[in-house]
């Protein structure tokens, strides 16, 4: 089971570049960050956990000028984002920064993609919030245009783009419908999210993982009627609290890497809870 981690980064916290160096030595499998442009202080949207929204939201660094910044202190450690508001981005800049990132690092960004749940901060970027799924599906198309082999050109529901060099590519190559890096969808289980997870996706990043045992079944039923290998779905639980049971549950279930979740703290405090989180990375459990 490989071991990866998610964090709040945030200007009051552990730094990219020292917090990467310490998860590839310590031989942790990746770093997800998460993405919030802004927090609107006149907001109606609840938090999805309950309770008030953690400061930490509304001060996180921009994930790919962090990631970019882990990945020139490391050689092997993944990279990703958990998740990237794809409706909240121009697809053409969106494009050229996960490409960059990807061949800068060797290949080892996972592209983690999710439909958001602050409407109010959609809305500052301009996001009609009843279309955002299909807006998330249609500039995933966009990019894939750009990241293809050959110009190519993409005319969709909301945006287009002419045939295009554009450099540099995505190391991994094309599978199935998927052009790009790794790509994982996030959000709830339900039909349209496993929908849009076969038609654009490497699989799904569920937050938490509670649920799994039943969501899966009708998962890869969705996945074999879309055509795509068995063999090739890729499930990665995440913000997980891990525990010696959990992880086995989990391995039962085909599951091959979980992210753990971080204290979004200075440190002293993360270097403990990774101190915490190394018997699972050295497969000792707890």
């Amino acid at each position: 089971m490989r071991i990866a981690v998610t964090i709040f980064l945030t200007d009051e916290t552990i730094t990219p570049v020292r917090l990467a160096r310490e998860l590839e030595q310590r031989g942790f499998a990746g770093l997800y960050l998460p993405e919030h442009t802004h927090i609107p202080v006149e907001r109606t949207s609840p938090y999805p956990a309950g309770g008030e929204l953690p400061r930490e939201y509304g001060r996180t660094l921009d994930p790919f000028v962090a990631l970019g910044q882990a990945a020139a202190v490391t050689e092997r450690l993944g990279l990703g984002t958990g998740i990237t508001l794809a409706a909240q981005h121009d697809p053409i800049d969106l494009a050229k920064q996960i490409a960059t990132l990807d061949h800068l690092s060797g290949g080892r960004f996972t592209l983690g993609l999710g439909f958001g749940w602050n409407v109010e901060e959609a809305a500052d970027h301009g996001v009609e919030w009843r279309t955002r799924r299909a807006l998330v599906r249609d500039r995933t198309g966009l990019m894939r245009a750009l990241w293809a082999d050959e110009p190519t050109a993409y005319d969709g529901e909301f945006a287009s783009v002419r045939a295009s060099t554009a450099y540099p590519k995505p190391v991994q190559k094309p599978r199935g419908p998927v052009t790009g890096p790794r790509t994982l969808v996030g959000g709830a289980a339900g039909p349209k999210l496993f929908a849009d997870i076969c038609a654009y996706a490497d699989g799904w990043l569920p937050i938490g993982g509670r649920g799994l045992t039943g969501a899966l079944p009708a998962l890869r039923a969705a996945w074999a009627d879309a055509g795509r290998d068995p063999a090739a779905l890729q499930v990665v639980p995440y913000a997980v609290r891990p525990s010696e049971g959990k992880l086995a549950h989990f391995a039962e279930l085909g599951v091959e890497e979980v992210v753990a979740q971080l204290p979004p703290e200075g440190e002293t405090a993360v270097l403990r809870a990774l101190d915490a989180l190394q018997p699972f990375v050295d497969g000792q459990g707890s």
